[in-house]
């Protein structure tokens, strides 16, 4: 199947030398542990003064106290690493990337580069790569500042192909004695255990995952299954970039494409949970309220440190149980700006959290079927934020490779 646009590209990787520490280099997805700030400062603890991600990127815990100094810091950083020898050029390449979490269970990625001319997370659009939830325009501009002046690119995008038939990556796996290892680690802070193999021959590949578009007067590629906001906000400072470049550097500036890594949403070690709602400083009339608006069809159960688990009711439909809540939620936040809302990755992590104050709600939200996902979204539809998780906290993407988005080489 032809297409007059390409939505992988084959760009430049760069990964730490080998005489980089991997374990401290590489840390988990920013968007975790948002209500956990002894995690993050354990892992400071930790990594002490060497290389690594850390210092590249702002754990969204410390989102609000953001300064321009703090962008300033990183990309000072970034411009450090890159002047002393900390990164290596692999190349054009992909990675195939083993990763094992500590659950037991293996999956496998594809680290490669997007066209973001064939993606776009506003309603309404059918690119070839497709958002899944709702985007919050509101939470793009501090991400666009922070990238906007950085030389590096770091990512925990994790996009999913619709491969029922688990053929391309399984089969690519089977060949990874053909492939130099170019990692095999353990991550820190019980992340498990990742290795990656490095495919400079990505033709085939990329022919292999074009295969799974079956419909060309609407074709769907990739749809986003993490890191929904770090892509929006590649794609944003993309499209302001694009109006002071000439033609050809809109053809090849680094800022066009993006990393990503691709997972099959079909993968048997891809475990996909609920994403569980906490409510900071409730009010007693919250959740009357809530259970009166929503459909009471299935059972699940809400979490206070007074209460415990009490019995909650919501719609069978996952997607409408998502609905009705964040709308709910997010009408009722409007009016007590007071109350706040966490998204939280586990029952265990939920439940500790809500344990710190009595002032504190948790839902346990539903589990969305792996099967509906693609279907929902070619027909043009698009869930509520933080409607679905593919695997707990400790088992999301690590950063770790890097590209550049401006141009530039190493020293």
């Amino acid at each position: 199947m032809q297409f007059k646009s390409k939505p992988i590209a084959v760009q430049d990787i760069l990964l730490p030398n080998d005489w980089i520490n991997y374990e401290k280099w590489s840390v988990v997805a920013c968007d975790q542990f948002t209500s956990q700030p002894e995690y993050w400062e354990e892992l400071r603890e930790r990594i002490g003064d060497e290389p690594s991600t850390y210092d590249l990127i702002l754990p969204e815990v410390y989102l609000e106290s953001m300064s321009d100094q703090t962008i300033e810091k990183i990309n000072e950083k970034m411009y450090e690493y890159i002047n002393n020898g900390i990164l290596k050029n692999l190349g054009p390449s992909m990675i195939l990337v083993e990763r094992k979490t500590l659950c037991g269970k293996t999956r496998l990625g594809m680290m490669l580069s997007i066209d973001l001319e064939t993606y776009d997370y506003q309603p309404f659009t059918k690119p070839f790569i497709r958002t899944t939830e709702n985007t919050i325009i509101s939470r793009i501009p501090p991400r666009v500042k922070i990238r906007k002046d950085a030389p590096l690119e770091l990512t925990h995008v994790m996009l999913l192909a619709n491969d029922p038939d688990k053929q391309i990556l399984k089969n690519l796996f089977k060949r990874k004695d053909e492939f130099n290892i170019v990692y095999d680690f353990d991550l820190n802070m019980r992340g498990g255990h990742i290795r990656g193999y490095q495919i400079t021959d990505c033709e085939p590949v990329i022919n292999d995952f074009y295969s799974l578009i079956k419909d060309p007067d609407d074709p769907i590629l990739f749809i986003v299954g993490d890191g929904n906001h770090s892509l929006a906000t590649a794609k944003t400072h993309w499209e302001t970039l694009k109006p002071t470049l000439s033609k050809k550097d809109l053809e090849t500036h680094p800022s066009r494409y993006a990393l990503v890594e691709v997972v099959n949403i079909y993968d048997d070690g891809l475990e996909f949970e609920g994403i569980n709602r906490v409510l900071f400083n409730v009010d007693e009339k919250f959740l009357t309220s809530l259970q009166d608006a929503i459909d009471q069809e299935v059972e699940s159960w809400v979490y206070t440190k007074k209460t415990g688990k009490i019995p909650f009711y919501m719609s069978k439909s996952t997607a409408l149980a998502y609905e009705q809540i964040q709308t709910f939620i997010d009408d009722y936040l409007s009016y007590h700006q007071d109350m706040m809302i966490d998204y939280i990755h586990g029952d265990e992590e939920m439940i500790e959290i809500c344990n710190k104050n009595e002032d504190r709600l948790g839902i346990h939200m539903p589990v969305l079927d792996r099967k509906d996902l693609f279907p929902f979204i070619q027909m043009g539809k698009i869930l509520p934020r933080k409607s679905f998780s593919m695997g707990n906290a400790t088992a999301k993407r690590y950063y770790l490779e890097s590209r550049f988005i401006k141009k530039m080489s190493l020293k």
